[in-house]
């Protein structure tokens, strides 16, 4: 068995895109941090962040949850070929960790690990949202990122420290080796209905809090629609 590694460390900047003017809502102005570069350099993992890497929408991303994103190299293949694009690639998705060796069937909620001088732990998976559809220009991205089950995921810095690229992550502990990235994202996305999985779920206590609060809601059958996530301003609105 290899040992999980991040082979890229990326980090990237607030850009504004598009036509401000235009017509089309894929076409309009946006922003994201999701075009980010390798850098090879030593660099500070803070808290919420590695330093210079910055998130566009403070509300849906970042934070200590979401400190960093990391995103399995291997997946790229299946979207070159999903999408028809053959330039998506490492970077692609808006990671921070560019990894081998692990993906959502091999990583768990609170695994814990040493990376350089800091410590991180699995706090989530990802949950898609409408801005790389709007970078590749494919209107249903997002969910077919749900639908694969190749989401990646979170983790929070209980450690804070100096970390770099081509670095082994040494698993320290795995309180929940029954609660991987897939499963959790079954729970979340596929078994909707089994609220007793879902109560199961927001009960472990290494789950980050906007997962837990979406469970709870499904739990008192308040399931808010998703409409908004995955398709956010790409879709027409139909009032103009």
């Amino acid at each position: 068995m290899n040992a999980p590694f991040v082979y890229k460390l990326l980090t990237g900047k607030v850009k504004k895109m598009g036509d401000p003017q235009a017509k089309k809502p894929m076409d309009r102005e946006w922003e994201s941090a999701m075009f980010k570069q390798p850098i090879q350099e030593k660099v500070w993992l803070g808290k919420t962040n590695l330093t210079n890497d910055e998130v566009a929408d403070t509300k849906a991303h970042g934070g200590p949850e979401k400190a960093l994103f990391a995103y399995p190299i291997k997946h790229y293949a299946y979207w070159r070929k999903d999408l028809a694009i053959p330039s998506i690639g490492i970077g692609s998705f808006g990671e921070n960790l560019a990894v081998k060796h692990m993906d959502e069937q091999t990583v768990c909620i609170g695994d814990t690990y040493q990376f350089g001088d800091a410590i991180i732990q699995v706090s989530q998976p990802r949950r898609p949202c409408w801005k790389p559809a709007r970078r590749f220009r494919t209107i249903d991205f997002a969910l077919r990122i749900q639908n694969s089950g190749l989401t990646g995921w979170y983790f929070r810095v209980l450690q804070v420290g100096y970390v770099s690229a081509e670095t082994e992550l040494e698993l320290i502990e795995r309180p929940y080796p029954n609660w991987t990235i897939a499963r959790c994202n079954e729970v979340m996305y596929v078994h909707k209905n089994d609220l007793e999985l879902a109560r199961q779920l927001a009960e472990c206590p290494y789950l980050a809090s906007n997962w837990k609060r979406t469970l709870n809601k499904r739990l008192a059958g308040k399931e808010s629609a998703m409409e908004n996530r995955v398709y956010g301003p790409n879709k027409q609105d139909h009032r103009h």
